[in-house]
């Protein structure tokens, strides 16, 4: 393959793509497996409490890691780090699958996410390297289809794994992290083969404070939120000091920041319009997205009773809604060069969904199911890649690693807070609606409500297994608890995406790119790294 600054051929590009396609299938196969088996997983921890941090702490690392990746790869070039962050990935799933308990696993997790960060940044740092912006969205189409591939391929796994007690002499679950590693081997194959791109060398210092920095806020809001919040009360001293903590951390991040050689994310780049306002919009569009497909499997496993494998199945209408209007919004692009009506509409479709979705209940037919999943998947698919085909459009050149990670960073960063306000409000519901509940059936059937073990309803809100055993009275009182839990969770959701319509607004529409521009850029980025 060619090393010099001249647009790369669409064979070059795809042969590259094939690389990078095969990461994202790594990371998009273990979001999809994960999420169906969960329930039975937090059965055997007897964790459901904790349910939304084995989702949260694999997108924290992957968020704080994210804007690191950009700048790493500009200093040891885009292949190496790419395999990094795949042994990286490897590991954490490897060890993920011999956890004993909720805390390693959420541990474990945690390392996953910091390998799966560089998969997913990197793959649009390299996208933007190689494919001038007005091409890049007839290229959307094809990790569309990793994105389809994995929607089918995960649920079917993740439930097959799951649903069975063991295989070979392991716990059914565990292989839904161990299945990773011969694809992971396939991965490091590939990209050491395919994997050659223009290289632009910038020299960097690289921010490992202000990295810890965000951590500790990060980490310290998230815990203060989600976890000794509900648990310990908001009034108490525990709380106010984490999120204190929280606060504080985030002041000194900024101030770091400011004075930084080279900051993890250069506040400069804020004084970018449309940097401030794709930030903006992927922290929105990640709070949606994550908040949606925890959701979803949970709500039917445990209300309606199916199977992790027919959960993992039912999620397939959320995928293709993804898929469909990613390739059809990437096409529309290329050919038109417009770009600012998709995210307009895309926050509209996924409001709206959310908003369907509060109608979802016991006895809610699956086709109704389908047609709201179907609604969210539109809105994300209009709208994930066309932020960063915005963004990519109107930064420079020089910049590109770290305003793309810095992109993908507050993606992950809504996601992060979304997952875990979203499971703090579920459960918080979950626990009102159960007390209520049962003191209304008391009333009313005091016979049975006495033969009732007011322990083992409690143990509901953090094991979900014994709902089956229930008397069919009581069991539709659990039912009622959680189906009202996850409507207040979708009517929070609705005004946050719905947020993001009034923010699209703003976006200005510059004209994209074209190939030529595109190496015009790269060859000046390269002499001024030479310079």
């Amino acid at each position: 393959m060619s090393k010099s600054n001249a647009p790369l051929t669409h064979k070059e590009i795809m042969v590259v793509l094939s690389g990078l396609m095969t990461g994202m299938l790594l990371a998009a196969l273990d979001q999809t497996i994960v999420s169906t088996a969960l329930k039975r997983i937090v059965e055997d921890f007897n964790g459901l409490n904790h349910y939304t941090w084995v989702v949260t702490a694999y997108i924290l690392t992957s968020t704080a890691s994210t804007p690191l990746y950009g700048k790493v790869s500009d200093l040891y070039g885009r292949r190496p780090v790419y395999q990094f962050a795949i042994i990286t990935f490897l590991i954490g799933s490897l060890l993920a699958g011999a956890s004993q308990n909720m805390g390693q696993l959420i541990a474990t997790r945690a390392l996953q996410g910091l390998g799966a960060g560089g998969l997913m940044a990197l793959t649009f740092v390299i996208i933007g390297d190689i494919v001038a912006p007005r091409d890049r969205g007839k290229y959307q189409g094809y990790f569309g289809a990793v994105w389809g591939l994995s929607s089918v391929a995960g649920p079917l796994l993740g439930g097959f794994f799951s649903d069975h007690t063991s295989i070979l002499g392991i716990t059914g679950w565990r292989w839904i992290f161990y299945i990773n590693l011969p694809f992971g081997i396939l991965a490091m194959v590939i990209t050491g083969i395919v994997l050659h791109i223009p290289k632009v060398k910038r020299e960097h210092k690289i921010d490992y404070f202000g990295a810890l920095l965000l951590v500790i806020a990060v980490v310290s809001v998230l815990l203060g939120l989600s976890v000794y919040g509900p648990e310990k009360g908001w009034t108490s001293t525990f709380t106010i000091i984490v999120l204190v903590i929280g606060v504080l951390f985030t002041i000194l991040f900024l101030v770091w920041e400011r004075t930084a050689v080279e900051p993890i994310i250069p506040l400069t780049l804020f004084k970018n319009h449309t940097f401030s306002l794709t930030s903006i919009l992927g922290f929105i569009i990640g709070a949606g997205m994550f908040g949606a497909i925890v959701m979803l499997p949970l709500y039917l496993q445990v209300v309606k009773g199916n199977s992790a494998t027919q959960a993992g199945l039912k999620l397939i209408p959320l995928m293709l809604g993804i898929v469909s209007m990613t390739i059809t919004s990437g096409r529309m692009i290329s050919k038109s060069g417009k770009y600012k009506k998709f995210p307009l509409i895309g926050t509209l479709f996924m409001s709206l969904g959310l908003l369907l979705m509060t109608r979802l209940g016991i006895e809610t037919p699956y086709w109704q199911l389908s047609i709201y999943a179907i609604i969210v998947g539109m809105g994300l698919g209009l709208s994930m890649q066309t932020i960063v085909i915005a963004l990519q459009n109107d930064i420079d050149f020089k910049d590109l690693g770290v305003a793309t990670s810095g992109n993908t960073f507050f993606r992950s960063l809504g996601g992060a807070f979304g997952t875990a306000i979203f499971g703090t409000i579920l459960t918080d519901q979950v626990t009102k609606n159960m007390k209520s509940g049962f003191a209304e059936f008391a009333k009313a059937n005091p016979t049975v409500a006495s033969q009732i073990d007011p322990a083992a309803i409690g143990s509901l809100t953090s094991n979900t297994a014994g709902i089956a055993q229930l008397p069919d009275a009581v069991k539709t009182v659990v039912l009622t608890a959680f189906t009202d839990a996850f409507h207040v969770v979708f009517i929070a959701a609705a005004p946050v995406t719905l947020l993001g319509f009034f923010f699209a607004l703003f976006l200005r529409e510059k004209p994209l790119q074209t190939g030529a521009e595109h190496a015009s850029a790269r060859q000046e980025a390269a002499g001024e790294s030479v310079g």
